[in-house]
Parts: structure tokens; sequence; C-alpha cells
């Protein structure tokens, strides 16, 4: 991508005012998004972007700077405004990069981009189609088709030159039900590391485009939910954005750094239920949140972080481990180019338990069963959050009895890990995009069936 001596005069330029490390990050990245609305294509946009950042330390000080130009005027030009910025202290050395292609168990066949528009439009209306045949309540139907293929560039002044290739593929669908002067909205989102071979090996759109429409509709029918404390039942794939925002975020680095975590110092401490196994783990083969390499170049890792109730790692980037004393896990991540990397999750999720699921609810005595989950926002220091459950049932006596919307969930991160009761055999994961100071990256969210004995529901 860029003229291996072109980068090792630029890191090297990078560090003559006393860096003691530098690095740099280039990204060629082609992209594809198509939009369906009300049946017609809305839009077709293809783009490219390419450029370089270069990011110089000094001590745990630490300057990023990028460029477009990623010619040697350009790489030279943006590392000697890195090197200005950290101080005016004689320094330098040369670099001599290894250049390398990072090993890959990430199959690839066709990056969305390169599908012939038709092709695309066709996968789309057959999900709207589909949506639209659930039932008359169906009102709209939006689909939308996104994938990229970038390949990218790793160097640093120890020596470190990688090469890696990603290519991701996304559908997504978000239906409205009407009637009597009320709209519910339904939408599924499935992705993965992998080219449109997706939709032949993984994604079926006309199903996930039904699942959509349903729970619109079956929204559209429930009944306001009742608010208390009450145990609640949380089903599995999406269901695992709790553990994401609620104790994820703050088990990063980028947190735990610089004391803004309630887990701060408490690696071995038992800050779970004995039930409770948490991994983040960024090598499983074509998944939403994988990597062969992070964006600082360390090989990915799978990761405990919470095994059997006791906080076992963080999730730890070069950066804030020179802070915390900790080696990196391979969890650096960035948007772009444009973006600085820090500690970020990959696929997070709650380990499969031992319970079994008819079983997990039949003991669950009145209770909410949250059987999918929607938006929300959490306060990473405290843990404090609040969620959203797009679709929602009341249990009573064990069963599962009618839908209710306008459900919340309300609970701090640590006091929730304690009150899992039940985890559920089955475990399986869902997309998203988690947004922090390093960008939007695509992560997996996951866990099994799970039950919280008490949790504050906000409804009516």
């Amino acid at each position: 991508m860029i003229d291996k001596l072109h980068v090792e005069q630029a890191l090297a330029e990078a560090l003559r005012t006393g860096g003691d490390f530098a690095e740099l990050f280039a990204q060629d990245r082609r992209s594809s998004t198509t939009a369906l609305r009300n049946r017609m294509v809305e839009n077709a946009v293809a783009a490219r972007s390419h450029g370089a950042g270069i990011r110089v330390y000094k001590g745990l000080n630490s300057v990023y700077v990028h460029t477009n130009d990623t010619s040697l005027a350009g790489l030279l030009d943006a590392a000697r405004k890195a090197a200005d910025a950290v101080g005016a202290a004689a320094g330098g050395v040369d670099v001599h990069l290894a250049p390398s292609r990072a090993p890959s168990v990430h199959a690839f066949g066709t990056a969305v981009p390169e599908v012939p528009g038709a092709r695309r439009a066709d996968l789309l209306r057959r999900a709207s189609a589909a949506a639209r045949a659930v039932s008359a309540e169906v009102e709209l139907a939006s689909a939308r088709l996104t994938g990229c293929d970038e390949d990218i560039l790793i160097a640093n002044s120890e020596g470190l030159c990688v090469a890696d290739r990603r290519m991701y593929t996304r559908f997504s669908i978000s239906c409205v039900a009407c009637s009597a002067g009320e709209n519910q909205t339904g939408s599924e989102s499935p992705g993965a590391l992998m080219g449109f071979e997706l939709f032949d090996e993984r994604v079926d759109v006309e199903a996930a485009a039904r699942t959509a429409a349903q729970r619109a509709v079956t929204m559209l029918h429930a009944e306001p939910c009742p608010a208390g404390v009450m145990p609640v039942v949380i089903d599995g794939g999406f269901g695992g954005v709790i553990f994401h925002e609620a104790c994820g975020h703050s088990l990063e680095a980028a947190a735990v750094a610089f004391g803004n975590s309630e887990f701060c110092g408490k690696l071995g401490q038992a800050i779970a239920s004995p039930v409770v196994t948490a991994i983040d783990d960024g090598t499983l083969p074509n998944e939403w949140g994988s990597t062969s390499v992070d964006d600082e170049g360390t090989p990915t890792t799978k990761l405990v972080l919470i095994e059997n109730g006791v906080l076992k790692n963080y999730m730890v980037d070069r950066l804030n481990g020179r802070r915390m004393g900790l080696p990196t896990t391979g969890s650096a991540r960035r948007q772009n180019y444009a973006f600085a990397p820090t500690s970020r999750m990959r696929n997070t999720y709650i380990a499969p338990g031992n319970d079994d699921e008819a079983e997990i609810l039949a003991t669950c005595g009145d209770g909410l069963y949250a059987k999918a989950m929607g938006g929300g926002s959490v306060n990473p220091v405290t843990g404090e959050f609040n969620f959203a459950v797009s679709e929602g049932y009341l249990i009573r006596d064990g069963k599962v009895v009618r839908p209710v919307r306008g459900a919340m969930l309300i609970g701090k991160g640590a006091e929730v890990l304690k009150r899992i009761d039940r985890v559920g055999k089955k475990m399986w994961m869902a997309q998203g995009m988690c947004g922090a100071s390093s960008g939007s990256v695509p992560v997996n969210v996951g866990q099994p069936m799970i039950r919280v004995t008490g949790l504050t529901v906000g409804g009516r």
C-alpha cells in the first residue's frame, strides 16, 4: 500500500524530537451503501477513503496526526507535526521494518462494492416484500445493505510492519406497523466479517424481515408495561448489550487507567455471580467484531474477562497498558485512520451456562421476559444504566402471558452481575456499532438466556 522505505523514513522523522515510540496506520477502504424505502431504491452510494495516521509516544504523552496524503512528502509532513508537538529535545533513530501479512482465519468471497447493483437491489426488494407480507398493518419497510473492503498497514518503530485485509457486510431492515393512529417499530441488522456470501451461508434476509415485521405488529397490540422491581429474564443475542454497555465499557483500559471505572483495582476479586463467565474474543472466524490483528498490529486474542464471577482481565491497548503496567491484550481499535486507537470490545458475550431455558422461565414467578433489547445509556464510572426493551412479555406464575411495551430496565452494572442466578445453555450473538473516543467500530454482543433476580423496570 505504501513503500516500506517511505514508512521507515516517516517513523524516523516522528522520533526526531525525542519520542520513544512511533506508529503508522494506513488504510485504503472501498465501500458501498444501497437503501430501499417504500419499495423504491432510495440511494446507491459508492465511496473510497484513503489515508494514514502517525502516532508518537513520549512516556505517557501521545500525539496523533492524520493525513489523506500518503506520498512521502505527505507522510513526512504529518510525522514532522507529530514530532514537533511532542517536544524539542534532540532524538531520532533509524527504523528498519520486516514486512509481513497477518495470518488469517477469515475466508472472504466477493466484496459488496463488487456486486452488481441490480443484485443488491433485488435482495432488498425480497426483504421488503417478506416484511409486508406479515401483516397489512406493516405500512413501511426500509432495508439497507452496506459493505466494505479495506486494506490495512500497521508499522512501528520496534520493527513491526503487518498488512491485513478486512471485509464487512451488513443487512438491516426496519419496519413500522400502524393501527388506530399508533405506530410501533421492529428491526433486525445481521452482519459479519464476510463478503456478499453472507447471504448464502449465514443470513436469510426474508426471515430477518419477517422477524422485524412481526415484532412491530406484536408491540402494536401490546399493553403498557407495569413498573416496579421484579425478576427479569433477558434473552440471548442482542440481550448481551446490557453486559456490553453496563459492564464491558467499565473493563476497558481507557476507563480503568484513569480511575473512571467501578471495577478499578478489582482483578482477582469476585465481581459477579459464580454462574457468570464473560469473554471478549476477537479470534472467532468471520464474526462481526473479529480481526486478525488489532489496530496496533497485535494479534487478536480470546480474553476471559470474568471467570465464575471473578474478574480476570481488563481489555488493554498499548498506551493505557503503559499507564497500568499491563501488556496489551490485542484490544486496540479505531474507526479509521483519522482516529488514534484505544481499548475497545470485539465479540463480547456471557458464556453458556447449565440451565434449561424453559426452566428459567417456569421458575421465575412473576416478572418480565425481555425477548429483544433496544438502545440505552450508561455511565461507565458508576455503571448506572437504562435500556429500552423493544419486545417484552409479562411472566405470571412462570408462564409468558402477554406482550407489553414501553419497558425500561434500570440498574447498576456491578449489582446486576451479582443478581444473575440462571444462565442458559445456548449462546448466540448479534451485531452492533459501538461508539467511543476512537470512533465507531463493529462489535458483537451476546449471551444465552439469563435471569436477574431483581431489576427495576420502568413502565406505566
